[in-house]
This record gives C-alpha cells, sequence and structure tokens, in this order.
C-alpha cells in the first residue's frame, strides 16, 4: 500500500465539506460507507493506477483479475473522486432510502463488478471489429461507470421531468445519454466504453433480467426494503440528525418510504443541489446575487428568479 504524496488537495477538501454541509447523519449508511471507502483508497491507494486500472490486456491475457475490484475505486486525481462523489452523494441519498441499505449495497457491489465485466466485452469488441488492438490496452480508472448505472435506476424510478445538460433542459429518460455524449465532447480523455458500460448494466437491472437474477442469488432478502427504524430528514441549512419513525406506532413494522422527495431536496433536481451544496461548501450563500456561479454553472433567467426565490425562503 502506499500512502498518496502530500499536497492541497481542492477536490477532496469540498467533497469532505460538503458532506459536512449535507449532515453525516443524513447520510443513509451504505451511501456513506462508499463514499468513505473511496476517499479511504485515494488518501491510501493500494497501487499505483496503472496497476490497479482495467484492460483487456491486463485482465485477460495477464489474468490479473482483482483489477475488477480496484479500479472502481481509484481515482486518478482529487476533483476526478470529487465529481465522481457528489454525485454518488445525491445518487445514494435518493436510491438507497428507496431500496434499502441491504439491498443498497447488493445492488452497488454487483453494479462495480458487472460494468468493468461489460467495459472488457465492449473493448474487446471494438478492438476485434477494427482490428486495433490498441483498444484492449486502453485503461479505465474510476466510479463513473457505476455511477451512470446508478442514474439510470433513479431514472427509472423517478420518471418525467427535466434534467438542465449544458442549459438545454433534457427529459430524464434521455438523460443518461445526452450526459454520455456531452461528457465526452467536453472531455475526450474521459472513457466513453466505461461510461456506455454503465448505463448498459443499469439497463440490465431495469429492462432486462439483472434484477431478477440478483434477487434469486439473494434469496433472504430483496428489493424495496427500507429503514424499518429512522426516517432520514434533510433540511436546506445542513444540519444532520435523524428521528425515529414508527408509522403504525411500533418498531419492526416497515412501510414503503414516501415517493415525493421534495421533503428533503427542495424540489430541487440532482444538478440544481449540486451547485447549490457548491456555493454552501464556499461559503457564498446571500452574497451571489450579483457574483457569477462558481466552476463553470450557468444559470438560465428562469433557474436564477427560482434561487432567488430559494434563498429569501432559507433566509425567512
Amino acid at each position: 500500500m502506499q500512502r498518496r504524496s502530500r499536497g492541497i488537495n481542492t477536490g477532496l477538501i469540498l467533497l469532505l465539506s460538503q458532506i459536512f454541509n449535507v449532515g453525516i447523519n443524513n447520510i443513509p449508511p451504505v451511501t456513506l460507507a462508499t463514499l468513505a471507502l473511496n476517499i479511504w483508497f485515494f488518501l491510501n491507494p493500494q497501487k499505483p493506477l496503472y496497476s490497479s486500472c482495467l484492460s483487456v490486456e491486463k485482465c485477460c491475457q495477464q489474468k490479473d483479475w482483482q483489477r475488477l475490484l480496484l479500479s472502481p475505486l481509484h481515482h486518478a486525481n482529487d476533483w476526478h473522486l470529487y465529481f465522481n462523489m457528489a454525485s454518488m452523494l445525491w445518487k445514494g441519498i435518493h436510491l438507497e432510502r428507496r431500496l434499502g441499505s441491504r439491498w443498497f449495497a447488493f445492488v452497488i457491489t454487483t453494479f462495480s463488478i458487472l460494468t468493468g465485466v461489460v467495459y472488457l466485452l465492449l473493448q474487446f469488441a471494438v478492438a476485434e471489429f477494427m482490428d486495433e488492438p490498441d483498444f484492449k490496452r486502453s485503461c479505465a480508472v474510476g466510479f463513473s461507470g457505476v455511477l451512470f448505472a446508478l442514474k439510470v435506476l433513479n431514472n427509472h424510478y423517478c420518471p418525467g421531468g427535466f434534467v438542465n445538460i449544458l442549459g438545454f433542459p433534457v427529459p430524464n429518460r434521455f438523460a443518461c445519454w445526452v450526459e454520455l455524449v456531452a461528457i465526452h465532447l467536453f472531455s475526450p480523455g474521459t472513457s466513453f466504453a466505461g461510461h456506455l458500460a454503465g448505463i448498459l448494466v443499469g439497463l440490465m437491472y431495469t429492462q432486462g433480467p439483472l434484477k431478477k437474477m440478483m434477487e434469486a442469488c439473494a434469496g433472504g432478502f430483496s428489493s424495496n426494503v427500507g429503514y424499518p427504524g429512522q426516517q432520514y430528514y434533510f433540511n436546506s441549512s445542513g444540519s444532520s440528525g435523524y428521528q425515529d419513525y414508527y408509522p403504525h406506532g411500533r418498531p419492526g413494522h416497515y412501510e414503503e418510504a414516501p415517493r415525493n422527495y421534495d421533503t428533503y431536496t427542495a424540489g430541487l433536481s440532482e444538478e440544481e443541489q449540486l451547485e447549490r451544496a457548491l456555493r454552501a461548501s464556499l461559503w457564498d450563500r446571500g452574497n451571489t446575487r450579483n457574483s457569477p456561479p462558481p466552476y463553470g454553472f450557468r444559470l438560465s433567467p428562469e433557474e436564477e428568479m427560482r434561487r432567488q426565490r430559494l434563498h429569501r425562503f432559507d433566509n425567512q
């Protein structure tokens, strides 16, 4: 195991600030454990990136299958970690609340391995079809493939509505595909096959046989099992806490979690929550009316009016 060289990791600092702004007790346990595990591997990588990244040559030809486990947990730099884990934070809050901690942990584990397998198949198929062996040597690392699979699930459970991508409203059902193209237009160094593998795994779960296969393998537990004794609550100020909640007046009786998440998201989309959390993390709440949004966020006039209304609401 190697310790990462010391230095100012701005992305890591911003991620920790955002986590504490949401509140440790407001983050479901598997989501929190996933964040902690990725941060730990970033600070204490088990192997150098070149020895943990995923490629056809290393896995299939050299039989280094441990890369299927290592590659999702390693990140190239602090900003790679930040953007992946900030996305994981919001997706995990939505999905773990809905699916339950045990099933969500099973989903994360299955998706992490299966996304790597599908990535290898895609790279091998392209290399053979184009007769280009370099695709077999292309190496990928990071959690973003799993995140694309989780986004497919999130859009499946919350259909309808729109998300803002590069200033354009996009229906939820097309958001993954538009983001896939947009990311690779503006960030050419990212792994197109890795992200596509995540989308395909998500579709295998929502539209294919993967969910039934997982339920058959799980045996003792299945999806749609929520928190029996705790209901997490969320607020815009980021203070943490939870309250005991028994819908029928006694522990051990489960009622499906409500499907309206506006009580703790203020009606904002994931992208709008992320933008707002960035402002709060930078201590910019209350002083942003005349200043440009940080980190390249561009708000339309309608979004700016909405942000100002939310700001006035927070100050009441």
